[in-house]
């Protein structure tokens, strides 16, 4: 098989079937991540691959090694492609019923998209967020792990179907933010920057990590914290940030507006550069 042929690989074959017996399909069993691919090479791809294999250490499930995912990829993407890889690792295939074979084998489903097209404006006029009516549970257990269970996220997209809206703003039961549907969140207070705590919650990104490390390079002091609505609505400046399009400024939150900024893109340029490797 050469590079690009075809769309996904399951177990490093093209030929393998998903059958109804494999846990991620059962019961969301699993973890993913999702990243662009420039010119063939994974973007960022020691830090990807450090947040699935913490991930899947969570939950108890395997890791496939960095070097099996990476032949992978290499088999899906030719090496002057530009594309989005997803990665899927689920528990693996077991009886009926909750209980955990002792011996499970992972699955393990790498695929490949077109990178997004996003909205020129987006980039440069910033975005408006739609508040969420669903509520995040809280699972502490569950917490900052990209798994399979993502209903809460698919209920909440479906609250919008305007193309002027890019992404949906979700606050936990007790009304704390946390992140948005497809993003992570920062609230600029001057040269301090906060993003919400995801200890009982959401998703801890990719971008997310890499803008609070950046974040001391521009001057920026960082924090997280747990932040309330109101919160956001008096900050100077709000972002949203993930792997794919890197950081867009929010222009539209609720009723208010905010005037437009370049931090965003100064965020994106250092993004798509800064590729250092983390251990």
């Amino acid at each position: 098989m050469q590079p690009g042929d075809h769309s996904y690989l399951i177990n490093g074959r093209h030929e393998s079937l998903i059958t109804p017996f494999d846990r991620g399909l059962a019961y969301g069993d699993g973890v993913f991540r999702t990243l662009p691919v420039y010119a063939g090479q994974p973007h960022c791809w020691l830090r990807h691959y450090r947040h699935l294999e913490e991930d899947c250490n969570a939950l108890g499930i395997v890791c496939p090694s960095a070097a099996l995912l990476r032949e992978d990829i290499t088999k899906l993407v030719d090496e002057k492609e530009d594309a989005v890889v997803k990665i899927i690792i689920t528990r693996g295939e077991s009886e009926r019923g909750y209980a955990v074979p002792p011996l499970a084998q992972p699955t393990r489903i790498v695929s490949k998209a077109a990178l997004p097209r996003y909205p020129e404006k987006f980039f440069k006029e910033g975005v408006a967020l739609h508040l969420c009516e669903i509520r995040l549970a809280r699972q502490p257990r569950l917490a900052g792990i990209k798994h399979l269970n993502r209903l809460e996220n698919v209920l909440a997209r479906m609250e919008w179907v305007d193309p002027q809206i890019a992404d949906g703003l979700l606050l936990d039961e007790d009304g704390m933010v946390i992140e948005c549907c497809m993003s992570n969140l920062f609230v600029r207070y001057g040269n301090l920057l906060l993003t919400p705590d995801l200890s009982f919650c959401g998703v801890a990104g990719v971008t997310r990590e890499r803008i609070l490390e950046l974040a001391g390079r521009m001057d920026f002091d960082t924090r997280i914290c747990h932040l309330r609505l109101p919160d956001l609505l008096k900050a100077e400046e709000l972002l949203i940030c993930n792997s794919l399009y890197g950081a867009w400024q929010v222009r539209r939150l609720v009723d208010r507006v905010w005037p437009r900024s370049t931090l965003a893109a100064r965020l994106r340029s250092l993004l798509r550069e800064d590729d250092a490797p983390v251990a």
